[in-house]
């Protein structure tokens, strides 16, 4: 069995020299300042926060941010936000965008709905985390509820698992796929009724309380709130494009 190495620093400043890497996993990992030098990197996939990343001394970020904006333009649109009718206008095309995913997911059968690609989470499980997101940014951060949370949202991986049960939050939950859209639904029709009283000197109003107990204690902006809300929509729909494709082709 391969080793697995969680919550470790032991790899800190090391030099791996003419050492095999094939079919590693790093998951959550800080990679910043890694060189890689006269190496083989094939059939490599590589997601996250990229940046200035050199590829035989050229950076390929432009060229990458370019394409991911070509193909879902929403992120254009979520970067040029600046008034309330901007933010309104972004939940109008996130609303379609998911009306569309949605439609398109429930074409599959409901196993395949719970199913992972790749180890990554199932369809039913974004929703999950959705729900939570939108309980944090959204109820608890803008509408200063204490403990809005759903039993069944999905906190993000890194989270410890007893915080989240100190939530309510139940992390081994088998809920099916019905359960789950109708937490989701309540939580899209929450941030609609947020935006639609948006106004821009309530986008610049100091919000108090963190998202989650563990988030760090800062005020935050409504409209720096609502911000991570539509990047988390639209980040988590990119994913689940991609891999509705791969169970669509299965």
């Amino acid at each position: 069995m391969a080793t697995q190495y969680d919550d470790t620093d032991a790899f800190r400043g090391a030099s791996f020299t003419r050492a095999t890497f094939a079919a590693a996993k790093f998951r959550d990992c800080d990679m910043r300042q890694v060189k890689i030098v006269d190496s083989l990197l094939m059939d490599v996939s590589v997601s996250g926060d990229v940046r200035n990343f050199l590829v035989n001394d050229v950076d390929v970020t432009p060229f990458v941010e370019a394409e991911l904006d070509r193909r879902h333009p929403e992120r254009v649109q979520l970067r040029a936000m600046r008034t309330a009718d901007d933010f309104r206008a972004m939940w109008d095309t996130i609303e379609r965008l998911w009306l569309e995913t949605v439609a398109r997911a429930e074409r599959l059968p409901e196993s395949a709905r719970h199913e992972r690609v790749d180890g990554e989470w199932s369809f039913v499980e974004t929703l999950r985390h959705l729900v939570f997101a939108t309980d944090a940014w959204a109820s608890r951060t803008i509408l200063d509820e204490p403990m809005p949370f759903h039993r069944l949202g999905l906190t993000y991986t890194g989270y410890p698992p007893t915080d989240a049960a100190a939530l309510g939050v139940d992390l081994d939950a088998q809920p099916s796929y019905a359960e789950v859209l109708e937490a989701r639904a309540g939580r899209m029709a929450l941030v609609r009724g947020i935006v639609d009283g948006l106004t821009d000197t309530e986008l610049v109003r100091m919000c108090t309380r963190a998202p989650a107990p563990g988030y760090p204690e800062e005020p935050r902006s409504v409209g720096g709130c609502l911000r991570v809300v539509m990047k988390e929509e639209c980040e988590h729909r990119r994913y689940m494009v991609r891999d509705i494709a791969v169970l669509e082709a299965r």
